[in-house]
């Protein structure tokens, strides 16, 4: 039974992924995955970018995504899916084409899952020098590669999306020997990872999925190293002092609301590289981060989704 989730998946429109991803992640979810149409049509353009392709993803029509959240099976979950049934019909409300708005649940069980993923997952190099390596895969490693080993495990973090992409390219920028990084929404570390990879000093990764926390944690230690901390919960909550440099792949909503915040845990001219946001969102996060006395460094681009960095003033 503990090696057997639920997977609620919701077909719904591209414009809805995000707002569908925020409904779940209100829920105790324990990880998200997200099918979009325009991924697929950037992936297809752009096959260079991508060791694999999978050829299911093309069942998927054009403008309709398929978002699928992973739960336990407990007393809790008919509520959450009363929550989400509810949450999606409210969406147009609010001006958001749901789409089909189709909920559908099944059982998966975690092995298969696993095993069927790992097929397809292998090592890959992004930015300058970092190589992401699956633990259970051979790599050579050439001149000047910094190597980060990972099993991702159900934390849902391979490094494979757009938005971690950018922020490993953003991380190998910006991190200078003896920083502090603080990790937010670590999910499998491996933002963590490849900070104290890249010379930063000490690192904190913090996550509120349990899942998430044991997994990054797990990561952490095949990479032996020794001055990166997870901890569960809250970046409020759990974090003590500063960093130079905060790091959130998450996504719109939520670094909004850590805009008003963070700054106290950044260090004077401290960076914080966000990521997560879809372009239709861009402008949103912008606005609220130069109203909180932030400076915009740079905004980055990969299909549909956004990495902004911007610094305290």
């Amino acid at each position: 039974m503990d090696k057997e989730w639920i997977e609620v998946s919701i077909t719904t429109s591209s414009e809805a992924v995000e707002a569908v991803s925020g409904i779940l992640y209100n829920t105790e979810v324990k990880g998200v995955s997200i099918e979009d149409s325009q991924d697929v049509e950037f992936k297809k353009k752009h096959p260079e970018d991508w060791d694999y392709f999978d050829e299911s993803l093309l069942k998927i029509k054009d403008g309709t995504a398929v978002v699928k959240g992973y739960y336990k099976q407990d007393k809790n979950l008919n509520g959450y899916l009363m929550y989400i049934k509810d949450s999606i019909n409210n969406l147009e409300s609010f001006g958001i084409d749901k789409g089909k708005g189709l909920i559908t649940v099944s059982k998966v069980n975690e092995e298969d899952w696993e095993n069927k993923w790992k097929e397809y997952y292998k090592p890959y190099k992004v930015g300058k020098n970092i190589v992401v390596k699956p633990i259970w895969e051979n790599y050579e490693a050439k001149k000047d590669d910094i190597i980060v080993e990972l099993d991702p495990g159900m934390a849902f973090g391979t490094g494979t999306h757009e938005t971690t992409k950018m922020c490993i390219k953003a991380l190998e920028k910006y991190i200078k020997p003896e920083y502090t990084v603080f990790d937010i929404g670590t999910g499998s570390g491996i933002l963590a990872i490849t900070s104290s990879k890249l010379g930063a000093k000490e690192v904190t990764g913090v996550d509120l999925d349990p899942v998430a926390v044991k997994s990054a944690s797990t990561n952490v230690g095949y990479n032996h190293i020794k001055n990166v901390n997870i901890l569960q919960g809250d970046l409020m909550d759990v974090v003590k002092g500063k960093a130079n440099i905060v790091v959130a792949n998450i996504i719109a909503d939520v670094i909004i609301s850590l805009a008003d915040g963070v700054k106290n845990f950044m260090l004077p001219e401290g960076v914080f590289i966000c990521s997560g946001i879809i372009v239709e969102r861009k402008e949103e996060v912008v606005d609220k981060l130069n109203k909180t006395g932030f400076k915009i460094e740079e905004i980055n681009e990969d299909g549909e989704w956004v990495c902004i960095v911007a610094s305290v003033k």
